[in-house]
């Protein structure tokens, strides 16, 4: 099939799935949420949005958990059910699925987030009445947002490093790492995302290419002797 077929193919997908996102929120109540993301453009994906569990509008970005799936490529499954934790502390069980055309190429997703806030502090109650209470910690968060950038910043966030007091103090292999990782979590499929990480990480744009391009054709370090 032509590209400009499968264009239109995935247009009219987008816009038979539209009215499906008004309508569930309708169905499921003011605590639910339903985004539906086009990642043909990945800075602007939200197509369509009904209800404000993460405070997403039209035009706004996809999640950390939406260029994971981006990084995945047509090989991305749906992810169902999972939680996540806003970062202003609200609990989020949402499930994304995934959208191909004909060809079986992934090109947006249709996202549900129900707030289960209420629902969990009534679970948490109960628990410690029975001596059992989920640990919250254990829920990730997740950064929501309008701004791409301030999801590339909440990703380079958790690679923080450890050892080193700042950016600077990592070394080639530190660096090569980083963009590896970088890269299976999406970043770079985001229009000026090397820029942007160039600039946290105090180096030049060139440089920035260079260790993706690097990143990208040298295999992960595997252990040897026993030691990590």
């Amino acid at each position: 099939m032509a590209e400009r077929d499968l264009e239109a193919e995935r247009d009219a997908i987008i816009g038979a799935l539209t009215p499906v996102v008004d309508g569930l929120v309708a169905t499921f109540g003011p605590l639910c949420e339903v985004v539906l993301h086009d990642y043909r453009h990945p800075e602007k994906s939200v197509v369509a949005v009904a209800g404000s569990v993460t405070g997403r509008a039209v035009g706004g970005a996809m999640s950390e958990i939406g260029l994971r799936v981006l990084a995945g490529g047509d090989e991305a499954a749906d992810e169902l059910n999972y939680l996540t934790r806003t970062r202003s502390g609200d609990l989020v069980k949402s499930s994304t699925m995934v959208l191909r055309d004909s060809t079986g190429t992934v090109f947006g997703a249709l996202c549900v987030n129900l707030d289960v806030t209420a629902v969990h502090h009534a679970h948490t109650l109960l628990g410690h009445l029975a001596g059992s209470a989920p640990d919250p910690a254990r829920t990730p968060v997740t950064t929501f947002g309008n701004d791409i950038d301030s999801v590339v910043d909440a990703i380079l966030d958790t690679h923080q490093p450890h050892r080193h007091h700042n950016w600077a103090g990592l070394d080639r292999e530190d660096r090569l790492e980083l963009f590896r990782s970088l890269d299976e979590h999406g970043v770079f499929a985001v229009r000026r995302a090397v820029e942007h990480v160039a600039a946290r990480l105090g180096i030049s744009r060139a440089s920035a290419y260079s260790y993706l391009s690097q990143a990208r054709t040298k295999a992960p370090p595997t252990s040897q002797g026993g030691h990590p």
